[in-house]
Protein backbone atom coordinates (compact mmCIF):
# COMPACT_ATOMS: atom_id res chain seq x y z
CA UNK A 1 0.00 0.00 0.00
CA UNK A 2 1.32 3.44 -0.88
CA UNK A 3 1.36 6.27 1.65
CA UNK A 4 -1.42 7.98 -0.32
CA UNK A 5 -3.57 4.83 -0.16
CA UNK A 6 -2.91 4.50 3.59
CA UNK A 7 -3.86 8.13 4.13
CA UNK A 8 -7.05 7.73 2.08
CA UNK A 9 -7.94 4.57 4.02
CA UNK A 10 -7.42 6.38 7.32
CA UNK A 11 -9.58 9.28 6.15
CA UNK A 12 -12.46 7.02 5.11
CA UNK A 13 -12.29 4.99 8.33
CA UNK A 14 -12.35 8.18 10.42
CA UNK A 15 -15.23 9.51 8.31
CA UNK A 16 -17.26 6.34 8.91
CA UNK A 17 -16.56 6.58 12.65
CA UNK A 18 -17.50 10.26 12.69
CA UNK A 19 -20.72 9.65 10.75
CA UNK A 20 -21.71 6.71 12.95
CA UNK A 21 -21.24 8.76 16.11
CA UNK A 22 -23.10 11.70 14.63
CA UNK A 23 -26.09 9.59 13.55
CA UNK A 24 -25.90 7.22 16.55
CA UNK A 25 -25.70 4.17 14.30
CA UNK A 26 -23.65 1.01 14.45
CA UNK A 27 -20.63 1.39 12.20
CA UNK A 28 -21.80 -1.66 10.25
CA UNK A 29 -25.15 -0.01 9.54
CA UNK A 30 -23.36 3.04 8.12
CA UNK A 31 -21.18 0.99 5.75
CA UNK A 32 -24.18 -1.10 4.68
CA UNK A 33 -26.07 2.05 3.73
CA UNK A 34 -23.07 3.47 1.88
CA UNK A 35 -22.41 0.12 0.17
CA UNK A 36 -19.26 -1.13 -1.50
CA UNK A 37 -19.66 1.19 -4.47
CA UNK A 38 -20.05 4.16 -2.14
CA UNK A 39 -17.02 3.12 -0.10
CA UNK A 40 -14.95 2.90 -3.29
CA UNK A 41 -16.20 6.37 -4.18
CA UNK A 42 -15.17 7.71 -0.78
CA UNK A 43 -11.71 6.18 -1.16
CA UNK A 44 -11.39 7.76 -4.61
CA UNK A 45 -12.59 11.17 -3.36
CA UNK A 46 -10.62 11.09 -0.09
CA UNK A 47 -7.73 13.19 -1.35
CA UNK A 48 -10.09 16.00 -2.35
CA UNK A 49 -12.36 15.59 0.70
CA UNK A 50 -9.34 16.02 3.02
CA UNK A 51 -9.62 19.75 2.37
CA UNK A 52 -13.24 19.81 3.57
CA UNK A 53 -14.47 19.48 7.13
CA UNK A 54 -15.59 16.08 8.40
CA UNK A 55 -18.92 17.72 9.24
CA UNK A 56 -19.51 18.77 5.64
CA UNK A 57 -18.55 15.44 4.09
CA UNK A 58 -20.53 13.55 6.73
CA UNK A 59 -23.59 15.72 6.06
CA UNK A 60 -23.29 14.88 2.36
CA UNK A 61 -23.09 11.16 3.17
CA UNK A 62 -26.08 11.34 5.53
CA UNK A 63 -28.12 13.06 2.84
CA UNK A 64 -26.98 10.97 -0.14
CA UNK A 65 -27.41 7.59 1.57
CA UNK A 66 -30.43 8.66 3.65
CA UNK A 67 -28.92 7.75 6.99
CA UNK A 68 -31.43 8.21 9.78
CA UNK A 69 -30.87 8.78 13.47
CA UNK A 70 -30.23 5.56 15.36
CA UNK A 71 -30.00 4.69 19.04
CA UNK A 72 -26.44 3.33 19.25
CA UNK A 73 -24.96 6.17 21.29
CA UNK A 74 -21.42 5.17 22.25
CA UNK A 75 -20.32 8.58 23.45
CA UNK A 76 -22.75 10.36 25.79
CA UNK A 77 -22.95 7.64 28.46
CA UNK A 78 -19.26 6.79 28.46
CA UNK A 79 -17.72 7.17 31.93
CA UNK A 80 -14.23 7.81 30.61
CA UNK A 81 -12.57 10.01 28.03
CA UNK A 82 -13.80 8.97 24.61
CA UNK A 83 -11.09 8.45 22.00
CA UNK A 84 -11.43 10.83 19.07
CA UNK A 85 -12.99 9.67 15.83
CA UNK A 86 -9.57 10.08 14.21
CA UNK A 87 -7.97 7.83 16.85
CA UNK A 88 -10.57 5.15 16.19
CA UNK A 89 -10.30 5.72 12.43
CA UNK A 90 -6.56 5.11 12.69
CA UNK A 91 -7.16 1.87 14.60
CA UNK A 92 -9.54 0.62 11.90
CA UNK A 93 -7.07 1.64 9.18
CA UNK A 94 -4.26 -0.32 10.85
CA UNK A 95 -6.46 -3.42 11.23
CA UNK A 96 -7.52 -3.19 7.58
CA UNK A 97 -3.95 -2.57 6.35
CA UNK A 98 -2.84 -5.67 8.25
CA UNK A 99 -5.60 -7.78 6.70
CA UNK A 100 -5.22 -6.72 3.07
CA UNK A 101 -4.55 -9.65 0.83
CA UNK A 102 -6.86 -11.10 -1.76
CA UNK A 103 -9.88 -9.04 -0.71
CA UNK A 104 -10.21 -5.55 -2.15
CA UNK A 105 -9.98 -2.58 0.18
CA UNK A 106 -13.65 -1.57 0.01
CA UNK A 107 -14.79 -5.15 0.72
CA UNK A 108 -12.45 -5.32 3.69
CA UNK A 109 -13.71 -1.99 5.06
CA UNK A 110 -17.24 -3.37 4.76
CA UNK A 111 -16.27 -6.62 6.45
CA UNK A 112 -14.37 -5.14 9.40
CA UNK A 113 -16.92 -2.41 10.16
CA UNK A 114 -19.79 -4.94 9.89
CA UNK A 115 -18.17 -7.53 12.15
CA UNK A 116 -18.56 -8.06 15.88
CA UNK A 117 -15.21 -6.33 16.46
CA UNK A 118 -16.66 -2.97 15.45
CA UNK A 119 -19.25 -2.97 18.24
CA UNK A 120 -16.56 -4.18 20.66
CA UNK A 121 -14.26 -1.31 19.69
CA UNK A 122 -17.20 1.08 20.17
CA UNK A 123 -17.51 0.11 23.83
CA UNK A 124 -15.33 2.98 24.97
CA UNK A 125 -15.63 2.03 28.65
CA UNK A 126 -13.51 -1.06 27.94
CA UNK A 127 -9.82 -1.17 27.17
CA UNK A 128 -10.11 -2.86 23.77
CA UNK A 129 -9.19 0.33 21.93
CA UNK A 130 -5.84 0.34 23.78
CA UNK A 131 -4.99 -3.26 22.94
CA UNK A 132 -2.34 -4.18 20.41
CA UNK A 133 -3.81 -3.82 16.89
CA UNK A 134 -2.50 -7.32 16.07
CA UNK A 135 -4.62 -8.74 18.91
CA UNK A 136 -7.68 -6.90 17.57
CA UNK A 137 -6.95 -8.11 14.02
CA UNK A 138 -6.55 -11.73 15.17
CA UNK A 139 -9.78 -11.47 17.20
CA UNK A 140 -11.56 -10.12 14.11
CA UNK A 141 -10.22 -13.01 12.02
CA UNK A 142 -11.21 -15.54 14.72
CA UNK A 143 -14.72 -14.08 15.01
CA UNK A 144 -14.40 -13.56 18.76
CA UNK A 145 -12.26 -11.78 21.30
CA UNK A 146 -9.25 -13.96 22.03
CA UNK A 147 -8.12 -14.65 25.56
Amino acid sequence: MTNKEKNDLFYVCALIEYTARKTKNHRGDVVKKIGRKGIKRQLKDAQVNHSLSFEQVSDEIVEKYQLTEGSFDTVSKCKYTVPSYTDIGKLYAVIIENCIGEEDEAALIESVFSSFISDEISKFDTDLYYQNPDYIKESYLAGQLLE
